[in-house]
């Protein structure tokens, strides 16, 4: 992804960034400044593991705080409530069956930022999501795994607000 890329991804996720960006901020900025006083006050600053570590985790810190800042400017916000349609697109969470054993699963396609396995929310840009966009209820997407090509049938496509999880989750 290059620097002038919008990246696309719902509400809730610019607010999470958003909301990190802050707590890192106004919270982790002034917390780190103040180890490395202390770690400063302890002398040689050479052998000095404290100080180094503090200065290292400032360091990520603020590449962190640049890294968001970068995303919330290059968001492009797509309320998957406000979508709708028969055709899977980014928001969408797609219902599938996996037609070689018949397990169901579902996905809601998010923007990598937003992406998290253990909610079952994948990115737009990943290979399953790449091969679902675009098709409808009864299609079938072919996806390459690592253990082979895997043939998922959509049964189902809703749009549904990203901050709830799925009646499925518990």
């Amino acid at each position: 992804m290059s620097g002038s890329d919008n990246i696309p991804m719902t509400p809730h996720g610019l607010q999470k960034l958003k909301d990190e960006l802050k707590h890192l901020q106004s919270v982790e900025r002034g917390k780190i400044s103040r180890e490395i006083e202390v770690a400063r006050a302890h002398g040689d600053l050479r052998e000095n593991a404290e100080y180094h570590a503090a200065k290292e985790k400032q360091s990520h810190i603020e590449g962190r705080i640049l890294t968001l800042g970068d995303w919330i400017a290059r968001a492009e916000v797509i309320d998957p409530a406000k979508l709708g349609g028969d055709k899977v697109i980014f928001g969408a969470t797609v219902e599938l069956v996996d037609t070689e054993n018949d397990k169901t699963i579902s996905y809601r396609l998010v923007g990598e930022t937003e992406a998290d396995l253990k909610k079952r929310w994948i990115a737009v840009t990943s290979p399953v999501a790449r091969a679902l966009i675009g098709k409808k209820v009864g299609d079938i997407a072919t996806v390459q795994s690592p253990g082979g090509v895997r043939e998922l049938e959509v049964t189902k496509i809703s749009f549904e607000d990203p901050q709830e999880e799925p009646a499925s989750a518990s």
